[in-house]
């Protein structure tokens, strides 16, 4: 959902270039993110991780979900410009 949320936006204001060009952030960015979450978890926990249904897989799946979470809310957030901050 998101991907096609980001990908509308990005093509209605900028261009259906930059629109891919934001997707393949994404997926790249999913790629080695999933690998170097993966990589802190496997140092910290065993592979059964701490139940049976959050194993190393899935809490390095949730670590990367949360960084992620805030990195794209950081990339893509809206900037409001008010009177204000024209005039600066």
């Amino acid at each position: 959902m998101f991907v096609l949320v980001i990908f509308t936006k990005k093509w209605q204001d900028e261009s259906l270039s930059s629109a891919f060009i934001n997707i393949a952030l994404i997926i790249i960015l999913f790629s080695v993110g999933w690998s170097i979450s993966t990589t802190v978890v496997n140092l910290i926990f065993e592979q059964k991780g701490l139940a049976l249904h959050f194993d190393a897989d899935t809490i390095s799946l949730t670590l990367l979900t949360i960084v992620e979470y805030f990195f794209y809310r950081f990339y893509y957030r809206e900037e409001d410009l008010t009177e204000v901050d024209k005039e600066k």
